[in-house]
């Protein structure tokens, strides 16, 4: 049987003295073989509360090395990890503990107060586990539970296709969905990066996108398979960031077109020496020529990916030398991936870049499906075929390029997001009689939602008291800051919103 916590456990012996992850910020380091004392301590601390094989416990923790033990540790253990968004506001949260049935939560102080508001509501979780200072009088103590707990290999209590972690996704519906990965899907999604891309033993990856991602997750896991070393940005902070970069001879890293954007606009930029990097994988969006040109010039080559948490991240990449040639294409399937282009009637799109058709993925890193949800399960998973709802064309070179998407989906600086929920959201405003979401082009952001509101009868809504209404009960990075106030909107006979008359309407770009 495979387990993917036992990565950890083999490393520690091939590896025991090489560094494997770094906290920036902290200044802690952490050898493969300390890292894998710290993880069993952390899974005989669970197995101690009870947690079996197949329980949830899910984690909301910025990234550190608690979250990268926790990781490991449940894994070993057989029990399944849900990362939480730590974005999200206390209702969001509550959603995603309560659809899971997570029974533990491991979180970070940072987020006490939305740990006491998820509390009140929450009625599967039985134990709370906090790291960090202040911990509140209802939580065990992260590191007093380890320190009494042993560090001895726990036994393997699951693997192959066991579940791993479920991971929520925003959903078209207004609710986040979960995608169910096992050890066999995570192994074979290590093995399609690290034979597609280009990490090396003695590499040192940067991590500062949020590890709740599954696009930071296989990075987590990928170096434990591989023996190089991670450094661990606890969040996003530009200047931090360019210091992590020299301090620690940085040599590949992670981002999205916005913050590739943001770097060279940084006054730290031009005072930090950059030439450690050998590359940089990117997502979410195209990289334009201008920029992809920027960083050559640095000697530093740009690695374009296409994934979805329900691939477990790999789908096509676009590799650095294809990058000016194919603009705005995704590139190609990546190893062990499958890749289609297909008309509704399941036949393949003709090669000639111009007819469009939605993409589908097939390989063993797709989802087993979605969690609690066999529904949306038999619409994404048909004939072994994962059906990703972007249109996209494919040209004569076999290069693949996003057109559309069939699900009416916004990607914001890298985020997912799914105006169905914005719009429940909104209807629940007792100003608002009915809104519609749509997405236009932002240059910071690449896309942004714009919110077109009908105000209830003798209410007078604003920008900003919509806003603030908003933020209440979104995450931040998902409340419009664009509004557009009308009578109606526009439908068929049949009464159906017509959203495509909306993108044509309001088609300017946002102003930041």
């Amino acid at each position: 049987m495979h387990n993917i916590g036992s990565h950890l456990t083999k490393r520690s012996k091939i590896s025991s003295n090489k560094e494997a992850f770094v906290e920036f910020e902290k200044h802690r380091r952490f050898t493969f073989l300390a890292l894998n004392r710290r993880c069993n301590k952390t899974a005989n601390a669970l197995l101690s509360l009870g947690v079996n094989p197949g329980d949830r416990v899910a984690t909301l923790c910025k990234n550190g090395i608690e979250f990268v033990e926790s990781y490991f540790a449940l894994a070993k253990i057989g029990a399944v990890m849900v990362p939480v968004n730590w974005r999200l506001v206390a209702n969001e949260a509550n959603y995603i503990l309560s659809d899971a049935g997570a029974t533990v939560l491991l979180f970070d102080t940072d987020f006490n107060q939305l740990v006491g508001q998820v509390k009140d509501k929450n009625h599967s979780l039985e134990h709370y586990v906090s790291i960090g200072e202040n911990s509140p009088n209802y939580a065990s103590d992260y590191d007093e539970l380890a320190e009494k707990s042993a560090d001895n290999e726990p036994a393997i209590g699951g693997g192959d296709d066991d579940l791993l972690f479920i991971m929520y996704t925003s959903g078209t519906t207004g609710h986040p969905k979960g995608v169910m990965h096992s050890h066999n899907n995570m192994l074979w999604a290590e093995f399609t990066s690290l034979v597609t891309s280009d990490m090396q033993n003695e590499d040192r990856f940067l991590m500062p996108m949020p590890m709740f991602h599954v696009g930071t997750l296989i990075p987590v896991s990928q170096l434990v398979h591989r023996g190089a070393t991670g450094v661990i940005m606890r969040e996003l902070e530009l200047p931090q960031m360019f210091k992590a970069i020299e301090q620690e001879k940085i040599t590949i890293t992670m981002s999205v077109p916005a913050l590739l954007q943001f770097m060279l606009m940084t006054p730290e930029f031009e005072k930090t020496d950059m030439s450690s990097i050998r590359w940089i994988a990117t997502g979410a969006a195209p990289v334009p020529v201008s920029l992809l040109n920027e960083y050559e010039q640095l000697g530093i080559m740009i690695y374009q990916a296409y994934g979805l948490t329900e691939s477990c991240g790999p789908g096509t990449l676009l590799l650095p030398g294809d990058g000016e040639g194919k603009v705005g294409s995704c590139g190609k399937p990546q190893m062990h991936t499958e890749a289609r282009v297909v008309r509704d009637n399941g036949e393949d799109v003709a090669n000639n870049g111009e007819e469009i058709g939605e993409l589908i993925l097939a390989g063993k890193h797709m989802m087993l499906g979605y969690w609690n949800n066999p529904e949306a399960t038999s619409e994404a998973l048909k004939d072994g075929w994962l059906h990703t709802g972007d249109l996209c064309t494919i040209d004569a070179d076999g290069f693949i390029t996003i057109r559309d998407r069939k699900k009416d989906m916004i990607i914001s600086g890298g985020e997912n997001i799914y105006p169905a929920e914005l719009e429940n959201i909104l209807a629940a405003c007792n100003e608002v009689q009915e809104a519609a979401v749509i997405g236009v082009k932002s240059v910071k952001w690449g896309e942004t939602p714009l919110a077109i509101v009908v105000a209830a009868p003798g209410q007078n809504p604003t920008s900003e008291s919509l806003i603030v209404y908003c933020k209440e009960n979104l995450a931040g990075y998902k409340v419009p800051q664009l509004f557009k106030f009308v009578d109606n909107l526009p439908r068929n006979p049949s009464g159906k919103l017509l959203k495509p008359a909306l993108r044509e309407q309001y088609n300017d770009p946002a102003p930041f």
